[in-house]
């Protein structure tokens, strides 16, 4: 997979016993940018600072890098650290964090498994893209031991999570706020980057608590991203799903934000499943316009994900709930083990590619 100058994701790192700061991946190395573009923004603990300074700057600053890069690289390659060297850290400081409900096919099973014999998808669901708000303190950076949660797990009965499960997903990381009261603008004004995401969930917490106001504990606990924001300006991009029946104003796309973006899923290393983004029903530009549309204010640092990412195969499903069928179906892995949900001790890694380019990975491991 390509790191290459088309790629260049951004990432927080530290060497060498020097504090954490702002670097760019290039093949098998980070870039230190403090020291490669003599820039104090870079100098932090956190790409928050950068990502305030908006759009146009983001767009010179990867213009200046990728001149550094395919220029002459004996003036760049002292600031060239080898990955091997590097602990790789938060990669910014997390606002807000929304987390949407955007596929139509996750949508659909999960409709499906609980309510059979009727719609799968709720009433509101064609119409706006369904999210609710979640916990910025948190989200973890890949590679964070995940703890097997506790909580109800019905009236009277309390324990450890017996069915944890993953929510394989792609994250949006806000770079320009909004003044409160007004709504976002252009996606790509607001919009740094993407990283991917793992949304852990606590399936048999989550189905006795979510009624009537959804999701809490058993999305709470930890959420894993990425160590690296891939730029928007670097991905590919096609027209979005059809939509029926056509979105109300505020959500009518302007232009075209579905992304053709794959990932896999891999359970103690071997792929389970290949989810496939383009096959999303909203796109990241409607989840933004149905979060701020309200006046809700944007602020740098939030990140909002998409749900999970599930498409219209058995092997496209970005859960094990969706993969097990809620644990009527088990997953039977090469070695003969089967898996419904999750035991201590198994390791998730979500990695992902878009066009040649590789977006990384995230990985965590379940401890009791």
């Amino acid at each position: 997979m390509n790191w290459g100058v088309d790629n260049l994701p951004y990432g927080v790192f530290s060497s060498h016993g020097r504090e954490p700061r702002v670097g760019v991946r290039y093949g098998d190395r980070v870039l230190d940018l403090a020291s490669a573009l003599h820039d104090e923004v870079f100098a932090t603990p956190s790409l928050n600072a950068f990502m305030a300074r908006g759009r146009a700057a983001w767009h010179d600053t990867r213009t200046l890098i990728r001149n550094k890069l395919t220029g002459d690289l004996s003036v760049t390659e002292r600031h060239l650290i080898p990955l091997a060297q590097v602990e790789l850290h938060l990669p910014f400081e997390v606002a807000d964090y929304v987390d949407f409900y955007c596929s139509i096919d996750h949508a659909s099973n999960i409709g499906k498994m609980f309510r059979p014999g009727t719609e799968p998808l709720q009433p509101n669901w064609r119409h706006l893209p369904v999210g609710y708000h979640g916990r910025s303190g948190t989200i973890v950076v890949s590679g964070t031991p995940v703890r097997r949660p506790h909580g109800q797990l019905g009236a009277g009965v309390f324990g450890p999570c017996a069915k944890l499960d993953i929510e394989a997903e792609l994250g949006f990381v806000v770079g320009a706020p909004t003044d409160p009261g007004s709504p976002a603008g252009a996606f790509e004004d607001h919009v740094f980057g993407v990283t991917l995401v793992n949304d852990w969930s606590a399936r048999d917490i989550q189905s006795w608590e979510y009624v009537p106001l959804g999701p809490f504990l058993a999305k709470s606990f930890a959420t894993s991203i990425s160590p690296w924001i891939t730029p928007l300006e670097a991905l590919p991009r096609i027209p979005g799903r059809a939509q029926d029946p056509e979105p109300v104003g505020y959500l009518r796309r302007r232009a075209d934000w579905g992304l053709d973006l794959t990932l896999d899923v891999l359970l103690n290393g071997e792929v389970v499943s290949r989810p496939p983004y383009a096959s999303m029903y909203w796109t990241p530009d409607q989840m933004l316009a149905h979060m701020t549309v309200n006046g809700a204010r944007l602020r740098t640092g939030d990140l909002f994900a998409s749900g999970t990412i599930s498409g219209p195969e058995r092997d496209e499903r970005g859960s094990l709930i969706e993969l097990s069928w809620n644990g009527s179906e088990p997953i039977k892995l090469a070695g003969g083990e089967t898996r419904t949900f999750l035991q201590d001790g198994d390791t998730v890694t979500i990695r992902g590619s878009a066009g040649g380019l590789a977006l990384g990975e995230v990985t965590g491991t379940i401890v009791s």
